[in-house]
């Protein structure tokens, strides 16, 4: 399951059993996958996104069928039971993290690699636990484990192209469900996740969100404080230079990342750049993304990469890169405020989330972290944001000064936040609104570089709740 390129029957089979709801409206889509021997070749969806035009149906909100899920608590437990699904690169290193809260325990993982999910299991019994129920046979073994009874949370790091399917099987069993990102790939799959979460009542989550970074929480706190006066614009990015791990015959499970660059022009991996600054600007707890502008580069980067590094003969020379090395994005919100977007996977570049936020009484800028604000700084020369540690940093970061695990500890604070939400019954930071409003950019922004940056509607995914101000990652620690 886990980093390995997904496959069309599994496709077909989510497609079947979701023909009513995709009915709703006519979202941009893309084809699926092909098998592992599968390049340049993809199967013509029924509406491709090479055929995808500036109007965008989906974007309509459509008939609730459920209550909303905003602000919903989870049942209160003593023990939270998780299975992981996918255990490759990022779902390995992520099975520590569960391990270290002992309020938790790993009942099951699940991957098609038998020699990854026997791993993932010796550290759950290396760390005390009962040896986790394995789930190997195929890639669809999945829906298996999703009908056990005694999972409570389904953690979802796979191939991108099979996020919608697990997440709509674990709701559909009955178990709350946190996916890595992005968390669908299409507008109708977004519809469906939240139709599912409304129905089943259960809570869909966009993991991996980069909200709980030090910097963002205390940037997001400082916000809403009023230190920046009234918020004017933020960006947000995920220019990371993959070229080498793409090309990797290892670190990847055969080339699904790199084929969506032959699928896609437009922004593939907007959350960890908008997540944060959806915060920051309370989207959906009082305004909201409304629409979306697009403009990319040229793609020339894994082209040039491919000449100067792969063989002759090598499989990636029958690929045709359509995705933009740099795609910037503008996104209006409800209240006028703007948000710029940038995706840059495959030049070479430091890496950065950009992650910057101005109002009417200053700004601050991360990577390096810095900040300008009056009446604080009055000689226009950019001031320490250490300064605002003691008085604004979360109590997360308080509490947890030097977490363990990746993206410089947030990985950590984020699953203990959510696994303590679970425990004490509390509603989740962050709901499956937000996961279709921060990864809706992935399938807009390929329409809008497609209509030559022609805005897209974002969709009103709450329907109306967003006007509401409700709680969110700027938490109150309970008592």
């Amino acid at each position: 399951m886990n980093e390995q390129t997904p496959h069309t029957p599994s496709r077909r089979k989510v497609l079947r059993t979701t023909a009513a709801a995709a009915a709703a409206g006519t979202g941009i889509g893309i084809g699926a996958l092909g098998g592992p021997n599968a390049q340049a070749a993809v199967a013509a969806p029924a509406t491709s996104p090479e055929s995808a035009t500036a109007a965008t149906p989906s974007a309509t909100a459509r008939r609730r069928l459920g209550p909303t899920m905003a602000g919903v608590p989870f049942p209160g437990r003593s023990t939270v039971r998780v299975a992981l699904v996918g255990l490759g690169n990022r779902g390995n290193g992520l099975i520590g993290l569960y391990l270290a809260l002992p309020w938790v325990r790993v009942v099951a993982v699940c991957d098609p690699v038998r020699e990854k999910a026997e791993r993932a299991a010796a550290k759950v019994v290396a760390a005390g636990q009962a040896a986790p129920a394995l789930y190997t046979n195929g890639e669809e073994d999945y829906e298996n484990l999703c009908t056990r009874s005694d999972v409570d949370f389904v953690h979802v790091a796979t191939p991108w192209d099979s996020h919608y399917a697990i997440a709509r099987a674990a709701m559909l069993g009955g178990k709350h469900v946190g996916v890595e990102c992005p968390v669908a790939m299409t507008l109708d799959e977004l519809w469906d996740l939240v139709d599912l979460s409304e129905q089943t009542r259960r809570h869909c989550m966009q993991l991996e969100n980069c909200c709980y970074g030090r910097n963002e929480m205390r940037v997001l706190r400082m916000a809403h404080a009023g230190k920046f006066g009234r918020l004017l614009h933020g960006a947000g990015a995920y220019n990371h230079d993959l070229r080498a791990l793409m090309f990797s015959p290892t670190y990847y499970e055969g080339p699904w990342r790199r084929l969506w660059h032959t699928r896609l022009r437009g922004d593939l991996y907007p959350n960890h750049g908008f997540g944060p600054v959806a915060n920051y600007m309370d989207i959906n707890r009082g305004d909201r993304a409304v629409s979306i502008s697009s403009f990319g580069t040229p793609a020339l980067g894994l082209a040039e990469y491919r000449e100067e590094n792969m063989p002759a003969g090598d499989p990636s020379w029958k690929e045709t890169y359509i995705g933009s090395d740099r795609t910037i994005s503008l996104v209006q919100t409800a209240q006028g405020r703007v948000i710029r977007l940038e995706h840059d996977v495959s030049t070479p570049h430091p890496y950065s989330r950009v992650n910057s936020l101005g109002g009417t009484r200053g700004v601050f800028e991360d990577y390096p972290a810095r900040i300008y604000l009056e009446p604080d700084h009055k000689d226009d020369q950019w001031a320490d944001f250490s300064a605002y540690a003691g008085e604004f940093d979360h109590w997360l970061w308080k509490d947890h000064a030097n977490p363990p695990g990746g993206h410089g500890g947030m990985d950590y604070i984020m699953v203990y936040r959510l696994m303590q939400c679970m425990r004490l019954g509390l509603p989740p930071d962050f709901d499956v609104y937000d996961a279709a409003t921060w990864t809706a950019p992935v399938p807009l922004s390929h329409a809008s570089i497609k209509a030559k940056g022609a805005p897209q509607e974002i969709p009103d995914f709450t329907r109306g709740e967003w006007r509401k101000a409700r709680s969110g990652v700027d938490s109150v620690k309970p008592a």
